[in-house]
């Protein structure tokens, strides 16, 4: 097969992992580009290959941790269950005794299965509550914090304004009378 050529996505996008987008032509042919120039040339005969593609930064941020988890354990579960229910449909069609065990087990693996659903979504919530969201510029969060920051700064600056006053020996007071 041919080469790829790999690109790491920027740090300041956070994308963890990489898209793939195809370099010019289908994805089944290695095809040398030669110059016009290089076809008389004996010894620059040799083919430079293209790549048949190049990774690009992804557009989406990587799932949280805690989430891929729940997601991974989701989808072996389900895959359990699909094996399951396969075994318990051929058992019932072959007549065996193993059927009616399977189907039992089917049936409680698919509550399983539900469970694991709703936990990854569960999960999602969780994470989403406890980490917040991604601010806009629009976002009301932001300006809730900003304000708030601004307020702890105003505070601040009345807190070094008294103290500057109390160590030049004054009482606070604007004339001595």
């Amino acid at each position: 097969m041919g080469t790829a050529q790999r690109h790491e996505a920027p740090e300041d996008e956070g994308a963890a992992r990489s898209t793939v987008r195809w370099a010019q032509g289908p994805p089944d042919r290695e095809i040398p580009v030669r110059e016009p120039a290089e076809r008389a040339s004996g010894e620059q005969q040799r083919a430079q290959y293209r790549p048949l593609w190049v990774e690009e930064p992804a557009r989406r941020y990587r799932m949280p941790d805690p989430v891929r988890t729940a997601a991974v354990r989701a989808v072996l579960i389900t895959a359990v269950m699909l094996i399951q229910a396969v075994v318990a449909f051929l058992c019932t069609v072959a007549g065996s005794w193993v059927a009616f065990p399977m189907v039992i087990s089917g049936v409680a693996s698919t509550v399983v299965a539900t469970w694991a659903a709703v936990d990854v979504w569960v999960t999602r919530q969780v994470w989403r509550q406890r980490n917040g969201v991604v601010s806009q510029p629009s976002s009301t969060a932001r300006a809730l914090r900003r304000e708030r920051r601004a307020g702890r700064r105003r505070e601040r600056a009345a807190l070094r304004e008294q103290e500057r006053i109390r160590r030049r020996g004054g009482s606070g007071q604007l004339s001595h009378s």
